[in-house]
């Protein structure tokens, strides 16, 4: 595993591309699992973990890892499955959602791989709700699935989603309501906080899975006769996304004249790594890391006061 991460910061080609690459790992048995590289501090063996009292039964402990201390979490107790027993022999998957470092403890780790998105496909639609997937892919003959961090760390650590007061005052909220917003991501989790935030503010809201269906969405109003730059106050659109990530969405809608004046915010996880120049690769007008609600109404907030004509 020496020298598996050490790369990472020369991927950014990957950007705007539809590509992705996987840090393979496994937990319990031999399903293979995936996790995006850029999310991905480093990978080492299992230090030393330190209990703490009254933490979630899925947090194994914490360790010293570079000076800082970083909750390790078993990520097979936490995606419903057995604990992982011979802690000696696991590995520690170190990495940054939302802007907060932790270590998802792993059976083992095998490769990293190169891949487009278009192969990545969302799960089954027989999987129901409870599952822990945010995707699935074939590889080698091999099924790997993408679990959904996001709504591990929402379980294990939940955010809170409540505005500040004075964050909206009345008068947005009444221009507000005929405001509408689209907003893409494949996490249920992601979706369902953006959406609670907005509905606050009291805008409209649509919400789709990926890029595709929202290229799909922006492309049928055209058909219609329809202007998505004068329909809708704003896309919001998560990063990583089966099927089309959030930098090839932006850039089809660049390359489109007709959808010109749509305005675009990237709203991710993936905030240690990805900057304003990689954003502006693409054409996006912004850039927020989740989940801060506060900061995701004030963005709307001026987008909605911006939209007023002066008198």
């Amino acid at each position: 595993m020496v020298g598996i991460m050490d790369s990472v910061n020369q991927r950014t080609q990957l950007v705007g591309q539809n590509r992705l690459e996987l840090l393979l790992f496994r937990l319990n048995g031999k399903q293979i699992y995936g996790i995006n590289v850029f999310k991905v501090k480093e990978v080492l063996q299992c230090p030393k973990l330190t209990c703490m009292p009254r933490s979630n039964p899925v947090v194994r402990g914490v360790a010293n890892i570079r000076g800082g201390t970083i909750p390790i979490i078993d990520l097979s107790m936490a995606t419903g499955k057995r604990a992982l027993a011979d802690l000696e022999s696991s590995f520690v998957i170190i990495t940054e959602y939302n802007t907060k470092v932790q270590g998802f403890l792993v059976g083992a780790v095998e490769r990293i791989v190169n891949m487009n998105w278009e192969a990545i496909h969302p799960p089954p639609k027989g999987t129901g709700r409870d599952h822990y997937l945010t995707a699935v892919t074939q590889l080698e003959n091999n099924l790997v699935e993408i679990i959904d961090v996001e709504k591990v760390l929402a379980e294990v650590s939940p955010t809170s989603e409540v505005i500040s007061v004075g964050v909206v005052d009345q008068q947005t909220q009444d221009l507000a309501v005929n405001k509408h917003v689209l907003i893409v991501d494949d996490s249920s989790v992601a979706r369902k906080q953006v959406m609670r935030c907005l509905q606050t503010v009291g805008v409209e809201v649509t919400a789709l899975n990926d890029g595709r269906q929202a290229l799909d969405y922006l492309r049928g109003m055209l058909d219609q006769g329809r202007s998505p730059s004068d329909e809708l106050l704003m896309l919001i659109s998560d990063i990583e996304m089966p099927e089309m990530d959030g930098y090839t969405l932006t850039a089809a809608i660049r390359e489109d004249s007709r959808l010109a004046g749509l305005h675009i915010l990237l709203h991710t996880s993936l905030s240690g790594v990805f900057n304003q120049a990689m954003v502006k690769k693409v054409g996006a007008d912004d850039f927020l890391a989740k989940f801060r609600p506060d900061d995701l109404a004030m963005r709307v907030v001026e987008r909605i006061n911006g939209a007023v004509e002066p008198a």
